[in-house]
C-alpha cells in the first residue's frame, strides 16, 4: 500500500487538496494536522482517509512508515501574518518543515511544501520565482520572515529528495476557509459584510500613483492552487521554488464588484483609511512571474477572478457548502 500524506489536512488549501486527490481516485491519504479544532474539523467530513496522524508525532510516524510513502505535501504552516513573535512562526514553518526535509531526502519521498508571496515584501526585485535572489528579499513580516528563511536553508542542504517543490503562493481564495476568522480572504469577508450591511469598504489608498480601490492584488482561486500541486507531483520538473499565482494582478474593485455581481446585489463601495500600524507596509501590488511554472508545462488556463468569486460565492458561501 502506497500513501498520499497531506499536512495541515484539516486547513484551508490542504482539505481542498485532499478532496481533488478523493476525486482522481486516491483515497489512501495520510491526514496530519492538530484536529483541535471543531470548526476546522468539518472540512474533513465526508473526505476518503487512510489515517489521521497529529501533527506533533507526524516526524516519528513517518520515519517508521517511510517506505509505504509515495509523496508529501506540507501544506501545513502557522499562517498568521499579524503574529509578530518569530520564534512562534519559526517553531512550525522553519523547524518542523526542516525535520520533514530530512526524512523526505533521507527517504528520497517527493516533497511538496508551502512557501508564500510574503518572501517577497514590497516587490522591490520583482516577483520572480529565483533561487538565486532569495538572500535578497525583504519580507515585511515575521511570517514572511520564516518562510524565506525555510526556502534558503532548503536551497543550501546538500541532500536532497530528488523531486522538491517550494510553492509560493500569492493570494488564495475558495471554499474551506470558513475557521480562518480574519485571516479567510478579502472575497470571503466582502461577502459577510455585504450580506450584513449591503455594503463593501475597501481601503483608500494612501499612495498618490494608485487610486482609491486600485491596488492590486494576484488572487488565485484554490481549485487552480491544487492543480498545480498535483501537476508538480504527477510530471515532476526541475525542482525548485515555483510561483502560484495567475500572473495577472486585478484591482481591488475588480473583486468587489465581482461579489456583488455573484450576489446579485446592487454595487454599493466605501472607503476607509488604511489603519496607521500597517500603512507602512501595505503592499499596492503584486503579480506572480508564472513564466517557470508554464516553462515546464503548466498549460491549464486560470479561472478569472469573475469566474473563481462566481463559483466561490454561489456554490459555496451562499450554500454554505464545502469542497
Amino acid at each position: 500500500m502506497s500513501y498520499i500524506v497531506v499536512t495541515g489536512a484539516a486547513g484551508f488549501i490542504g482539505s481542498c487538496l485532499i478532496a481533488e486527490l478523493n476525486r482522481a481516485g486516491h483515497d489512501s491519504i495520510v491526514a496530519v494536522d492538530l484536529f483541535d479544532n471543531p470548526e476546522k474539523n468539518k472540512n474533513l467530513i465526508g473526505k476518503q482517509i487512510s489515517h489521521r496522524i497529529e501533527r506533533t508525532v507526524f516526524p516519528e510516524w513517518l520515519t517508521v512508515n517511510a517506505a509505504h510513502i509515495s509523496c508529501v505535501y506540507h501544506i501545513g504552516a502557522r499562517t498568521d501574518t499579524t503574529e509578530f513573535n518569530y520564534r512562534i512562526l519559526e517553531q512550525l514553518n522553519v523547524t518542523y518543515s526542516q525535520q520533514l526535509w530530512r526524512i523526505c531526502a533521507k527517504h528520497d519521498i517527493p516533497l511538496v511544501y508551502a512557501s508564500s508571496a510574503a518572501t517577497y515584501g514590497l516587490g522591490e526585485i520583482g516577483y520572480k520565482d529565483d533561487e538565486n535572489i532569495i538572500n535578497q528579499l525583504k519580507p515585511l513580516n515575521p511570517y514572511g520572515d520564516s518562510k524565506n528563511n525555510f526556502d534558503k536553508w532548503a536551497i543550501a542542504q546538500p541532500e536532497k529528495p530528488s523531486f522538491w517543490y517550494g510553492l509560493k503562493f500569492f493570494n488564495v481564495y475558495g471554499p474551506n476557509e470558513y475557521h480562518k476568522g480574519r485571516m479567510a480572504s478579502v472575497i470571503f469577508h466582502a461577502y459577510n459584510q455585504i450580506r450584513q450591511t449591503g455594503g463593501m469598504k475597501l481601503f483608500r489608498s494612501h499612495n498618490p500613483q494608485y487610486k482609491d480601490g486600485e491596488q492590486l492584488r494576484d488572487f488565485i482561486y484554490v481549485k487552480d492552487v491544487i492543480n498545480i500541486c498535483r501537476f508538480l507531483m504527477d510530471n515532476k520538473p526541475k525542482s525548485g521554488l515555483y510561483n502560484v499565482g495567475t500572473g495577472k494582478a486585478r484591482t481591488f474593485l475588480d473583486l468587489a464588484k465581482a461579489t456583488f455581481a455573484a450576489m446579485n446585489v446592487p454595487e454599493n463601495i466605501s472607503f476607509i483609511d488604511t489603519p496607521e500600524d500597517i500603512r507602512d507596509k501595505y503592499q499596492y501590488f503584486t503579480q506572480a512571474d508564472m513564466t517557470k511554472l508554464l516553462s515546464v508545462g503548466y498549460s491549464q488556463p486560470f479561472y478569472s477572478l469573475e469566474a473563481g468569486v462566481t463559483e466561490y460565492v454561489q456554490e459555496f458561501l451562499m450554500k454554505n457548502r464545502y469542497f
